[in-house]
């Protein structure tokens, strides 16, 4: 079992920069793919960024590439989500999730196990 909570959320103006951290509980970190999701209001949830479980391999979609970075500290139980030049369109909730077990590279929700109760980023133009 692996419980996640989001934290680092808020208000920010365009051209700002957020952290959101996700510290997740058991055993089992260390050896999951860690994703972060975001949904908009009115849209589906859709796939941002995820870190495999070495912290080697990472991944982004389009429209975050060389704004947001993703990394994680297996030591604390922790992945990352830093969000630099933010725009208005990033505005939505943010989720972290654990892929399945030594899972190289989750994109579907459905490969994803667990996952965090959301924290708002809305960024104002």
């Amino acid at each position: 079992q692996v419980q996640l909570v989001e934290s680092g959320g808020g208000l920010v103006q365009a051209g700002g920069s957020l952290r959101l951290s996700c510290a997740a509980s058991g055993r089992t970190f260390s050896r999951r793919s860690m994703g972060w999701f975001r949904q908009a209001p009115g849209k589906e949830r859709e796939f941002v960024s995820r870190i495999s479980w070495s912290g080697g391999s990472t991944y982004y979609v389009d429209s975050v590439k060389g704004r947001f970075t993703i990394s994680r500290d297996n030591a604390k139980n922790t992945v990352y989500l830093q969000m630099n030049s933010l725009k208005p369109e990033d505005t939505a909730v943010y989720y972290c999730a654990a892929g399945r077990l030594l899972m190289t590279a989750p994109r579907e929700e459905y490969e994803y196990d667990y996952w965090g109760q959301g924290t708002q980023v809305t960024v104002s133009s």
